[in-house]
């Protein structure tokens, strides 16, 4: 396979990220969020290196999400891959899951047209508060979280399902659950955007998983691993059950 274009960067940290971003506001990027163990990702990477090659004047970036999280987290990147197609900082479409035709035809039509670009969103945007979307007090979300965490003795707040995780720290974490034989109660946090936004609140912890033992919050992926680790996280399942 040939070289990739010069347009095409592989993004390894944010103030590259940022800084590749910055150089054209009038330029077209796009963003793939891609993670190696999601094979529909392998495929899209080739259509990004593709659509970089057919139209040189469009920034590529591969940020892989996981490693990039901080970047992840910035565009509310839900699963991978995912595509985020920007003029400068403006946030032109989003495009979620492998369907190489739509994105073909975003990138065909917003690197051809620019002057016939209407702008969806500004990045900058602040996202919603907690409870907005189901017209909920923060006192009667904050009663819902706490139904929710105590509905078993260990409940996983993650993305997706223990059978279909939508993100490489919610399959880790259970699979390190079930190593350790630890039965537990799931919540699918993009089932509800209220019980996403609240519990980052709540618990004061701004990515998932998160781990709820007895009603109390663990932690996420990184705490879980280290108290496994260390013998501790036998010692909190013994208490919980």
């Amino acid at each position: 396979m040939s070289a990739a274009p010069p347009n095409f960067h592989h993004i390894t940290n944010a103030p590259q990220f940022k800084a590749l971003l910055s150089e054209d506001l009038s330029r077209v990027s796009l963003l793939n969020f891609w993670a190696p163990w999601a094979a529909p990702c392998a495929q899209m990477n080739e259509v990004v290196l593709e659509l970089a090659r057919k139209y040189p004047h469009v920034l590529a970036l591969q940020i892989e999400a996981e490693e990039q999280s901080d970047i992840s987290e910035s565009f509310d990147i839900e699963a991978v891959p995912s595509f985020i197609i920007l003029r400068g900082h403006t946030l032109l479409a989003r495009i979620s899951g492998a369907d190489a035709a739509a994105l073909t035809a975003v990138i065909a039509t917003h690197a051809r047209a620019p002057s016939s670009v209407h702008p969806l969103a500004h990045t900058d945007k602040p996202p919603a508060a907690p409870g907005s979307e189901k017209g909920e007090s923060e006192d009667a979300l904050n009663t819902r979280l706490r139904g929710l965490m105590t509905q078993a003795p260990v409940v996983l707040f993650m993305k997706g399902s223990p059978e279909a995780p939508r993100c490489g720290f919610s399959r880790r974490i259970v699979a390190l659950l079930k190593d350790n034989k630890v039965q537990f109660a799931h919540f699918d946090i993009y089932t509800d955007e209220s019980v996403r936004q609240g519990l980052k609140v709540l618990n004061d912890w701004p990515t998932f998983p998160q781990l709820i033992v007895k009603g109390e919050f663990v932690g996420g992926l990184d705490v879980v691993t280290e108290m496994v680790q260390s013998g501790e996280f036998a010692d909190v399942m013994a208490e919980a059950h």
